[in-house]
């Protein structure tokens, strides 16, 4: 028997929505696994995600992630550090530029870092970061940022033919530690991940 037609795109847009829910399942599984581990290993740069910086200092999750590249870089891992992220808002400085200024600060050699500060979201930051890699000849690095956003970065970045390791900042109290609300963040990143293989950069 024909179904009506209102009758019809009703269980197709069931069907549709059954198959994106268990797709999104699933790659939150992955963004999970990826997030509880520490890749580390000798590579070309090591590319630290941005984060918030408040009038030129960096916020609490970005400090964490500079150290945790601090320690890398000092242990040897990688000759350069390449600090990422755009100006959020910001008239006066990008997030990118203040990593970079805290490096420094730090010991960090200003020839041993690489800045890109135009990127407003994941995505321009890794396309442009890609770019940087390639003008450099680099092929391979290892990404510091929070656990939950790993899986999505290095998956931008080994679609541009890079070897990548995931090395996420230590945290305090893990994301899923939190209840609903740090779920969230690992089912955003699946959400952004299937947005971006479908052509929506996010």
């Amino acid at each position: 028997m024909k179904l009506p037609i209102p009758i019809a795109v009703l269980f197709l847009s069931i069907l549709t929505a059954a198959w994106a829910v268990t797709k999104i399942e699933a790659v939150t599984r992955e963004v999970t696994q990826q997030a509880r581990v520490d890749e580390a290993a000798l590579a070309d740069v090591i590319i630290v995600l941005g984060a918030a910086e408040y009038s030129g200092r960096p916020s609490p999750v970005l400090e964490a992630r500079l150290n945790h590249a601090l320690l890398l870089y000092r242990k040897g891992l990688a000759p350069r550090i390449l600090t990422t992220g755009g100006a959020g808002g910001d008239p006066t400085y990008t997030e990118g530029g203040v990593a970079h200024n805290y490096l420094s600060r730090h010991g960090v050699p200003a020839e041993a870092i690489l800045v890109e500060s135009q990127g407003e979201s994941t995505v321009e930051s890794m396309v442009a970061a890609a770019e940087i890699m390639r003008r450099f000849q680099m092929r391979s690095c290892i990404v510091v940022s929070d656990g939950y956003h790993i899986f999505r970065v290095k998956k931008l970045l080994e679609n541009r033919g890079i070897m990548v390791y995931g090395s996420p900042r230590p945290e305090v109290v893990r994301p899923e530690e939190r209840g609903w609300t740090g779920y969230w963040v690992y089912i955003r990143q699946a959400i952004a991940y299937g947005l971006w293989r479908i052509g929506i950069p996010v």
